[in-house]
């Protein structure tokens, strides 16, 4: 089943169940949000992730992933001057099968790739825990603070994208993981991830951040 959605390519990929707010200032993204106000709810749109230095909207040479993830429209705030504020949260992962440029905004026609817990996630979701729980310890350390206590959800796929929204990691690798076909197979990318992230933490000295500062700086 395929479905036509307004399209936001931005800088950076959108995970399901992440919080997204967004200042929008352009012309066609605030006729976006003013086309979307005038729709039932849910409001959605799909966001895709454009490659650095590389604009996508009508006229531009757009490059930006196959696979995005819609932005459901929880609270919008205007602005006086035609802007808006707006909070989204992300809901499914979609594949574009064909983009229309005609209108201000691109808009793309999209299908809905299954999303389910693969096959036996249970042990990988438990090495994962464990792997994720260090890596929060040790970036805890290098801030000076203890890290929060960690909560897993039950749910395998819910576990594989909040993981994989709180890694600290380039957009190529955080785009892979949006696109792994079930959340055990984005788990085993993760424990693979971690295991490499883990590693160069514990390499690096933990000291506080003065000891980086020799007062020598110039202002560059």
């Amino acid at each position: 089943m395929t479905e036509r959605l307004p399209l936001f390519p931005l800088g950076t990929v959108l995970f399901p169940g992440l919080v997204l707010p967004l200042h929008i200032f352009e012309d066609r993204y605030r006729l976006l949000v003013r086309d979307l106000l005038d729709l039932p709810e849910p409001r959605r749109f799909g966001v895709v992730s454009v490659e650095p230095g590389h604009r996508a909207g009508p006229g531009d040479d757009p490059r930006f992933a196959a696979v995005g993830c819609t932005a459901v429209l929880h609270t919008v705030t205007p602005r006086d001057d035609g802007r808006f504020d707006i909070v989204t949260v992300g809901g499914r992962r979609f594949r574009i099968r064909d983009v229309d440029g005609s209108a201000p905004y691109l808009r793309a026609e999209v299908d809905f790739p299954p999303d389910g817990p693969g096959a036996e996630p249970d042990a990988v979701a438990r090495r994962v825990v464990a792997l994720f729980r260090r890596y929060q310890d040790r970036l805890a350390a290098f801030g000076g603070e203890p890290a929060a206590p960690f909560d897993p959800p039950g749910d395998p796929v819910r576990l594989s994208y909040l993981v994989a929204a709180a890694m600290v990691l380039d957009r190529d690798e955080k785009q892979r993981l949006l696109e792994a076909p079930d959340a055990t197979a984005r788990l085993r990318a993760e424990e693979d991830l971690l295991g490499r992230e883990n590693r160069l933490l514990e390499a690096l000295p933990t000291v506080p951040a003065t000891g980086f500062i020799d007062g020598g700086a110039h202002p560059n």
